[in-house]
């Protein structure tokens, strides 16, 4: 599983990925210092024969997103994590008797703990349709009721509570040298302002692998274009200053928008019309202008008052760091007027946007990392944890 803490600290996803997916595992080094040779494996593989370096290798070659650190539970440290947080709780559509997830208890809401909380994550049979991805559907809704005791709780914002938990925390998993105490504070700080709803879980879109019913394979472009989307997380929106009134809210309905493509690459300025339109932005003309080196969004001078929120509007949605709209517009060589695929309820009437797209254009910023077409596949706080 990979946690993706979005920059700016408003959104986390957890990435599940199903052990019996059929992956290119890369060579990597055992766990004996022997090198691994690569090749068509079971995911779990990279673990089981080559620890979690091998494990985190073949993570960033199928994902192609870095890991910055590792956490690794083994069953008597997830039960001392669930237990050094009071319990957590769970709810059961029926009675269950699984014996060999060690696993028996009544239907209805629970507190669980220790064997019990460990079980619960553990059982595949005797829940749902017995199959590892219902297995980890309901791993996940455990760790989004997890979420929910930390942030109801206080855990995150009370500074006592959060280093007592994480030094008992600590003693129950192996991390990464660069995860000591100092960081997982330094992190856990970083996100007080989480709650439960913005935890989201998904398992990377797999489809049955054609040489054996059995296991998975990724499912593509759905998986591929997944990850992207992770990857493109990337902008860092900052916060006014103390003491400082910030700038009105701006919707990106309100923002008239003409883009035009200073790349000298054709048809770009319809490619980001295209995801600025997706974002909700009125885009009203794409065209072309002189070749620049530098993406710029610009506003007319007569707009001095208004132009520079509505600019940072657009701001806001490019990936990299953050850009300030300067006043004067160009010259467009050339401009056509742009279809919206969903016209706006009501036209605004604010100042238009120009945005000129330079050759260091450093993308569309995803509104979420997790494409429109896996929202249905997503469990969060709302998700009915009685199933």
């Amino acid at each position: 599983m990979v946690l993706h803490i979005a920059p700016n600290r408003d959104a986390a996803t957890m990435i599940s990925f199903p052990r019996d997916s059929m992956v290119m595992v890369p060579d990597c080094e055992g766990r004996n210092g022997a090198v691994l040779p690569g090749g068509l494996r079971q995911i779990n593989s990279a673990f089981n024969d080559g620890g979690i370096n091998c494990t985190i290798k073949t993570i960033e070659s199928l994902t192609n997103i870095k890991i910055n650190h590792f956490v690794k539970v083994d069953f008597t440290g997830f039960k001392g994590i669930v237990d050094a947080l009071g319990g957590i709780e769970i709810c059961l559509p029926k009675a269950v008797n699984d014996k060999e997830a060690k696993f028996v208890l009544g239907p209805g809401k629970h507190v669980v703990k220790g064997e019990q909380a460990l079980g619960y994550v553990r059982t595949r049979y005797s829940l749902g349709d017995g199959s590892d991805l219902g297995r980890i559907e309901r791993q996940q809704i455990f760790l989004t009721q997890v979420m929910k005791k930390v942030t109801d709780g206080g855990l995150l914002t009370d500074p006592g509570k959060l280093n007592s938990f994480l030094q008992a925390a600590v003693q129950a998993v192996t991390v990464d040298e660069g995860l000591g105490l100092d960081r997982m504070l330094e992190i856990g700080r970083s996100v007080s302002g989480l709650t439960a709803k913005e935890l989201k879980g998904i398992t990377v879109p797999v489809e049955p692998y054609p040489e054996d019913k059995a296991r998975v394979q990724f499912a593509q472009p759905a998986a591929r274009d997944f990850f992207e989307a992770v990857r493109n997380d990337t902008d860092i929106r900052t916060s006014p200053a103390p003491g400082k009134s910030s700038a009105p809210k701006i919707e990106h309905e309100q923002v008239r928008l003409q883009v035009l493509n200073g790349t000298g690459e054709q048809g770009k300025a319809l490619q980001v019309a295209d995801a600025l339109a997706a974002q909700g932005f009125v885009v009203t003309q794409v065209g072309n202008a002189a070749t620049t080196g530098t993406t710029t969004i610009r506003y007319a001078k007569k707009d001095a008052q208004d132009g520079p929120a509505y600019g940072d509007a657009v701001a806001a949605r490019l990936s990299q760091d953050k850009r300030t709209p300067v006043q004067g517009k160009v010259k467009a060589a050339t401009s056509q007027p742009y279809e919206l695929k969903t016209p706006p309820a009501q036209a605004p009437d604010g100042p238009v946007i120009q945005l000129v797209i330079g050759k260091d254009w450093p993308g569309v910023r995803v509104q979420s990392a997790i494409p429109d077409a896996l929202k249905d596949k997503v469990v969060d706080s709302n998700t009915n944890p009685c199933k």
